[in-house]
């Protein structure tokens, strides 16, 4: 066995050894990874605005693999997936289940961060058979307030980001205190772990595609979420700018079954600042 590949009784446990595989289906070809042991009801991931395969923190992946089977995508058009994105949540959520359904899968958890969390809350809604449990982090309802900026916030700390020479996700995922500070640079540092078979960075056009789709999230109308029976577990940083905080509040108080986790001094990225407690209070969730 290769001394750095993580690897026991032939079951990938480090995110950053897991093989990028391809399924087609639907007309796209989906890329994702999956690690852990084989569990009867795998946690799939569904990621945030710009993100591929190599965006997932391996401290949340691999915390959560360690007794659970982990599976992360690429949407339709992004990163290594074939077609165009979709510009609405919807059409998302409508290609995660078909991703899913074309894994041979009944039955999964399904963990949505921002966008992601959007996504997962429509599966849930329109897929109640298929979804056994919810983790909704750094994510808000449809209508949301706030959620119509994202589009405003994320041109803007892309510029600030340029002209600092910087990464974008150090202002719109963390704050600008000194824990934040170095809570982001430790995040993006664990991002760069893998170095080998890395994903294909988003296009700009799936991109604004996404843009689009969050917008359209932020000015519909609101949903009701009672129809949603999961159990859900929904965490956050206190002081989240992309996705201000009082949604994570809101989605808790109008899910019949919620349970809302606030992290201090964190914002949007609050479970990867704080992914030592976060990653054992979502592994206690999902083994109940």
């Amino acid at each position: 066995m290769n001394d750095s590949q993580e690897v026991r009784d032939n079951v990938v446990t480090s995110y950053k050894d897991a093989p990028t595989r391809t399924i087609t289906a639907g007309g796209v070809t989906f890329a994702y990874r999956e690690l852990g042991p084989r569990s009867e009801v795998p946690v799939v991931f569904l990621t945030h605005l710009a993100a591929v395969l190599d965006n997932w923190d391996p401290r949340v992946v691999d915390g959560i693999a360690a007794g659970r089977r982990v599976i992360t995508f690429d949407n339709r058009g992004v990163g290594a997936s074939t077609g165009a994105t979709p510009r609405t949540i919807e059409a998302m959520a409508a290609d995660a289940v078909t991703f899913i359904r074309a894994l041979g899968l009944a039955r999964v958890d399904l963990h949505g961060f921002s966008m992601g969390g959007m996504i997962a809350q429509v599966i849930a809604r329109t897929e109640p058979e298929l979804v056994r449990r919810l983790i909704l982090t750094g994510t808000g309802p449809a209508s949301g307030e706030g959620i119509r900026n994202v589009t405003r916030l994320s041109h803007l700390d892309t510029a600030r980001a340029l002209f600092t020479l910087q990464d974008p996700k150090q202002f719109l995922f963390f704050t600008r205190t000194a824990n934040g500070r170095r809570a982001g640079k430790e995040f993006l540092a664990r991002l760069k772990e893998r170095t080998q078979g890395r994903d294909k960075a988003i296009s700009l056009a799936s991109y604004n595609a996404q843009l689009k789709a969050i917008h359209r999230w932020g000015l519909a109308r609101p949903e009701d979420l009672s129809v949603i029976h999961q159990p859900a577990l929904v965490a956050n940083g206190e002081s989240d700018r992309m996705v201000p905080s009082k949604n994570s509040a809101d989605l808790a108080r109008r899910l019949p079954n919620a349970e809302l986790v606030l992290y201090p001094d964190a914002g949007h990225g609050g479970i990867f600042q704080f992914h030592e407690r976060f990653v054992p209070t979502a592994v206690e969730f999902l083994a109940r």
